[in-house]
């Protein structure tokens, strides 16, 4: 089989056994660092991938894409969210009230965000039913004064479903006793779980039994609204203001949770960009690995030479090793990345069971365990560079091997 002569002496060089194996060494640990450096920086990436799908999916499926308020309570909240879902890209709205209080149970007081919702409606602009672990959202009815707490909450203040509870806000009452806090006791109804910091602050009661302890008047303080798009929710929710007659305030999860996703996408480019440098380290490595060679095969290089062989085809020959080293090591290095980044999840699960401790606790970080998710488009872009970086790192040694002079290389031989 006809095989091209550079090719074919750069593949014997490349797996022949050398006199000096540090030279073999080096070309080794070049190899093996091009390798560990393509897969941890696939691996890493894929974690802050998947730390930013589950951004996306778990708190802003929790929390509005976008709301629409008023100056005060709305007294045709009705009209508004019929009006606002006329919008295409508006996918369903719904009423709430919302309000800041603690809560206490169990001898413990939490700080809570107080949610007054309508089971019905909720659903629509919510993922809250899907991770219900016990009681529903039906479970929610006016008059009784239900409450549906999340499971680090639940664990905090030891409650249980049938357990009573006070709610305490932050407003003060006069009576003929003095001035006292606004408090009501409520009943567990439900306990869910997110895998979030929602879990411990997040608390859901029917939106009248909400507007009797706020004193709303049984009106609405807004209309949130699930988008088609979570990029565009400020764009979606000032058009469908519009829509309506009056003056109106609206907000959106870049105001309220868009500082976490900021940093999660500058940490993501951030760290990528270090671990390339580690590639890059890990790719001109094979720089020193080919001059060696070169040194080394002085006198091969010249018999070549005087036999005929260009200086392309010697520059061919050292630039077909190099290119063997950096892509062997790129694609060991982007098999392993792909492999542990589909299961760095389910390794990390296993580990802590193992040790007995939990590495994210959804009271510090936002979710409590690792997730990882593979896009092909850095696996692509890592893999590129990678070879690209090897390619690079083979041009000077090859020059330098195609202006060695054949009569001064065999003067002393």
């Amino acid at each position: 089989m006809f095989r091209p002569l550079s090719f074919y002496i750069g593949l014997r060089y490349t797996a022949a056994k050398r006199r000096n194996h540090f030279i073999s060494f080096i070309s080794l640990t070049s190899m093996i660092g091009l390798m560990l450096g393509v897969a941890v920086l696939i691996i890493v990436l894929s974690v802050m991938n998947g730390f930013d799908r589950e951004l996306k999916q778990r708190i802003l499926g929790m929390v509005p894409h976008a709301v629409i308020q008023g100056s005060g309570p709305l007294p045709d909240w009705e009209r508004v969210d019929a009006r606002v879902e006329e919008h295409p890209r508006v996918l369903a709205a719904a009423p709430f009230i919302q309000g800041q209080g603690m809560v206490t149970g169990g001898g413990d007081v939490r700080g809570v965000m107080l949610n007054g919702i309508l089971p019905d409606q909720e659903r629509t602009v919510s993922i809250i039913e899907n991770h219900m672990v016990e009681g529903a959202l039906d479970d929610l009815v006016s008059g009784e004064f239900g409450i549906i707490v999340g499971k680090t909450m639940a664990a905090s203040l030891r409650l249980k479903v049938g357990d009573r509870l006070t709610v305490v806000l932050p407003e003060a009452s006069v009576t003929p006793a003095g001035v006292l806090p606004r408090l009501k006791r409520f009943t567990v109804k439900g306990i869910f779980s997110v895998g979030a910091e929602l879990d411990g602050n997040y608390t859901l009661v029917h939106m009248d039994d909400a507007a009797k302890l706020m004193r709303t008047g049984g009106k609405a303080q807004g209309v949130r609204l699930l988008v088609d798009d979570l990029f565009a929710a400020p764009k979606v929710a000032e058009e469908a203001a519009r829509l309506l007659d009056g003056r109106y305030y609206i907000s959106d999860w870049t105001r309220t949770h868009g500082n976490l996703f900021q940093a999660i996408r500058m940490e993501k480019t951030m760290i990528g960009l270090l671990l390339m440098f580690i590639v890059a380290v890990a790719a001109f490595n094979i720089v020193s690995t080919l001059v060696m060679v070169v040194t080394d095969k002085t006198g091969d290089i010249a018999i070549l030479r005087t036999m005929g062989a260009t200086p392309g085809r010697i520059m061919r020959i050292f630039i077909v090793q190099g290119a063997v080293i950096g892509v062997f090591g790129t694609l060991v290095g982007t098999t392993l990345g792909v492999l542990g980044a589909l299961n760095i999840s389910a390794f990390i699960s296993w580990l802590e069971k193992v040790l007995g401790h939990k590495f994210l606790s959804a009271d510090v970080y936002f979710i409590s365990y690792l997730p990882s998710q593979l896009q092909i488009q850095d696996v692509l872009i890592i893999s590129g560079a990678g070879l690209a970086m090897s390619l690079l790192a083979t041009i000077y040694p090859a020059w330098r091997a195609s202006r060695i002079d054949p009569a001064e290389a065999l003067r002393y031989e």
